[in-house]
């Protein structure tokens, strides 16, 4: 599966990749404003991929059809997963970030970062990825198939810097959802920076504010 991309570079001869990946329902162009508002000079330039998820039939919306990374089953993020679903994007994922590495940025230069649907598909495919990238961002979402990481997740993951952000408001996916996540990764040894904020399902500039620092620290 392709995915259609979005692509901003900060200058020219960027030396780093942040793929960041939009919730369901919305698009690549959803979180544009946001990385506009980060400030990474200091580590050089950066290109930013924002990906459109395809369209396909989402069963808990009556089998609506909008862009979606995997269907949702239930209201029960964690109860039924479409695990068929979650592998497909996440190979689509893989392409992307070794397409960044044909392009001469290495994977320990590559965040790959996700709200809500996004934020599980960024753990999905982070966590599994052969080489070591620079790190994970999770952003108002959770862990799927979570009974199956500590046999799938890749060595090169050992240690890897994750950045978990959640509101304490969310009535999409519940902040529960975000705690167990931060705490199955915790279990696995994950050194998991976690942040809860005053906010729905949503962003605030608090939170970006917190990311930035991060992204300055992982791409040092």
């Amino acid at each position: 599966m392709s995915l259609a991309v979005i692509e901003i570079e900060t200058a020219a001869n960027p030396t780093a990749t942040v793929l960041l990946m939009h919730g369901l329902g919305a698009d690549g162009q959803d979180f544009v404003p946001m990385a506009q508002e980060l400030q990474l000079a200091a580590v050089g330039p950066v290109r930013f991929l924002f990906p459109n998820a395809p369209v396909i039939p989402v069963t808990i919306n009556g089998g609506y059809q909008m862009p979606a990374w995997y269907d949702i089953l239930g209201a029960d993020l964690t109860e039924r997963q479409d695990e068929p679903g979650l592998r497909r994007t996440q190979a689509s994922i893989n392409t992307l970030i070794e397409g960044e590495i044909a392009r001469g940025i290495p994977a320990s230069r590559v965040v790959i970062a996700g709200f809500s649907q996004g934020c599980a598909m960024a753990l999905m495919a982070g966590l599994r990825y052969p080489e070591r990238l620079a790190g994970i961002i999770g952003l108002s979402g959770y862990l799927p198939l979570a009974d199956k990481l500590a046999a799938e997740r890749s060595a090169a993951s050992a240690g890897l810097p994750i950045f978990l952000g959640h509101g304490r408001r969310d009535g999409v996916v519940p902040l529960a959802a975000a705690t167990a996540t931060r705490d199955a990764l915790a279990a696995l040894a994950y050194p998991v920076e976690w942040h809860e904020y005053a906010m729905e399902h949503s962003v605030c500039l608090e939170e970006i504010a917190d990311i930035n620092t991060w992204l300055l620290r992982v791409l040092a």
